[in-house]
């Protein structure tokens, strides 16, 4: 139940405190002096997206806030968070004027998901877009499924799941045929770029070792003939002229011949002889090096050869380095992704043939879930249709002819259901859907018809669970969602005189299982409620200011005669206020 709505700021109320009653809350006042608003405090409560300019013009933000008696379920979710003796649970949100908002549970920020979900459990908001969702082929579909059962909840996860899957399957399986097709011109490709790289042997080292050997090739007679001038320099084949070794030889034996005079000296003689020595030994490096290097000048032919070879490895190695990567690692990196492609490609066909098996257990899967919804839905279809004739015959549509219609459509994650609420409202006229044929009075008395026969049907499976044991009852899907509290805005909207009275007949019974809030413009069913507020609208203030007040019994009948159009002096408007409240 909500004890309490505080609002702060919020448009025309710069603040409002409503203690609410068990039953039937009414809250009435003058069009335009800001029940919306508070349909909006509520909504906002809810999680609902807050309007644009719904603060209060010159202040920083607005705040409205909800105190709801504490239901079982939510103390044992929120033990860890709640006193152990808490008895109630405060919902609250902050709109700042620049749009931002901020939700609250018991004075401690929660993400806006959370504070939605916990105000789904304590209450449920019927406002005027709520009757026009009952044109929506979706919520009817939704409202049907709330009358049969909680099981059907759980046939609708496992339906969204199996669907979920048959979906994921299906987009592998297209993906694997799509590559099936594409399999043997890629494998073919494959095939070709692997031999390429294969056939090479490519190793790291190779390429920079090649670029010299061709080098070394390019340059062969000037290599031979520096290394020949470098030997002849060192020791000369003639004795024309003495090399550098035999120089350094003579050098040495002048300094050997004055031995052991001159550490110093004997120090520059030995190595003298080391250098002498190093030089005949390099010349004739030199000179095995430049005869070898005529030896492979010689045979022009072979060395001819020799080089073209090397030349086209080198220009096969940069090629396939140019294709695929730049570098002989990048080739080597890309043949064992080539090698991984072309077994996954070689196993397609056998994964595509897995994938068709699990795509048709998976479509059977769903078929299952498909006809449990279905069948469930068959059963309550009669069921609800029964109940709305039930509820609108008090409502002043006795002639009326409610019917629902279930017809086949695609699989989807809600099954495969389209469902049509059907409505005759006058006896030999064709029925037609409901978005077609119900005026908005009509789609407010439907509406309230629905809610009344999920209450009932919800009170039947509390009955029921008591009975057998059995758990959860099986109405706690129904229309009313369980919620304790049950608020309208201006579900009259659109009727009068006798229909409202009936509307307010119902509403009252919905008010013995509920603690209802009904936001009214007619006295019909304002007279009934068991706590009356009134909003009374200040345009002297700048800006206007509207405050809410709760009426005793003297003002509630004053207040029934400003609802009848009547002055606060006419007496038989005084009168005929009376009497509806007696009536009550």
């Amino acid at each position: 139940m909500l004890q309490e709505l505080s609002v702060e700021n919020l448009l025309l109320i710069e603040r409002a405190r409503l203690r609410l009653a068990p039953g039937l809350n009414v809250i009435t006042g003058e069009t335009g002096a800001g029940k919306t608003v508070l349909a909006h405090a509520l909504d906002l409560l809810l999680g609902g997206r807050a309007r644009s300019g719904i603060v209060r013009p010159g202040v920083a933000e607005a705040y409205v806030e909800g105190v709801f008696d504490l239901p079982r379920q939510l103390r044992e979710r929120l033990a860890e968070r709640l006193p152990s003796d808490a008895a109630e649970i405060a919902l609250a949100r902050r709109v700042g004027a620049d749009g931002r908002t901020r939700a609250y549970v018991n004075g401690r920020s929660v993400p806006l998901g959370e504070l939605r979900e916990l105000a789904s459990g304590l209450i449920r908001f019927y406002g005027q877009h709520e009757h026009r969702r009952l044109t929506i082929s979706a919520a009817q579909l939704e409202l049907l499924d709330g009358m049969c059962g909680e099981a059907q909840a759980k046939r609708l996860r496992a339906c969204a799941h199996a669907y979920e899957q048959r979906v994921r399957l299906r987009a592998s399986l297209e993906e694997l045929q799509a590559l099936a097709r594409e399999r043997d011109r890629e494998l073919e490709l494959l095939q070709y770029e692997l031999a390429e790289i294969d056939s090479l042997a490519l190793h790291e080292g190779e390429h920079p070792r090649l670029l010299a050997e061709r080098e070394r090739l390019r340059r062969l007679d000037a290599l031979c003939a520096a290394a020949g001038a470098g030997a002849e320099a060192l020791a000369p084949d003639s004795g024309e002229h003495a090399g550098a070794a035999a120089l350094l030889a003579g050098a040495s034996a002048r300094l050997d011949a004055l031995a052991g005079i001159d550490a110093r000296l004997d120090e520059l003689a030995e190595r003298l002889r080391s250098l002498a020595l190093e030089a005949q030994d390099a010349a004739g490096e030199l000179r095995a090096y430049a005869e070898a290097s005529a030896g492979e000048q010689g045979d022009a032919h072979a060395g001819g050869l020799a080089l073209q070879s090397l030349e086209q490895r080198l220009e096969a190695i940069e090629r396939l380095t140019r294709k695929h990567g730049g570098s002989v690692r990048a080739v080597a990196e890309y043949a064992a992704r080539a090698r991984a492609r072309r077994e996954q490609l070689e196993g397609v066909e056998l994964e595509l043939a897995r994938a068709s098996r699990r795509l048709e257990q998976s479509s059977r899967e769903l078929e299952e879930h498909v006809l449990a919804l279905r069948s469930a839905r068959d059963a309550a279809g009669p069921r609800l249709a029964r109940a709305v004739r039930e509820q609108l015959a008090s409502l002043a549509m006795g002639d009326a002819c409610f019917e629902v219609v279930l017809s086949e459509r695609d699989a989807g994650p809600r099954g495969a259901d389209a469902v049509e609420f059907m409505i005759s409202p006058n006896p030999g006229v064709p029925a037609g859907p409901v978005r077609e044929i119900a005026s908005g009075g009509e789609l407010s008395r439907i509406m309230l018809a629905l809610t009344t026969a999920g209450l009932r049907a919800d009170a039947h499976g509390r009955r029921a669970t008591r009975s057998d044991g059995a758990g959860t009852p099986a109405g706690a899907g129904t229309p009313a969602g369980g919620a304790c509290t049950l608020a309208f805005d201006e579900l009259d909207a659109g009727i009068g005189g006798h229909t409202a009275r009936a509307v307010g007949a119902r509403l009252r019974e919905l008010a013995r299982h509920r603690q209802l809030v009904c936001i009214t413009h007619l006295p019909q069913i304002a007279s009934l409620g068991e706590r009356h507020f009134a909003i009374v609208k200040d345009t002297s203030a700048s800006p206007t200011r509207a405050s809410v007040q709760e009426l005793g019994e003297s003002e509630v009948v004053s207040e029934l005669v400003r609802m009848l159009g009547a002055d606060g002096g006419d007496r038989a408007a005084r009168r005929h206020a009376v009497d509806l409240r007696r009536a009550a």
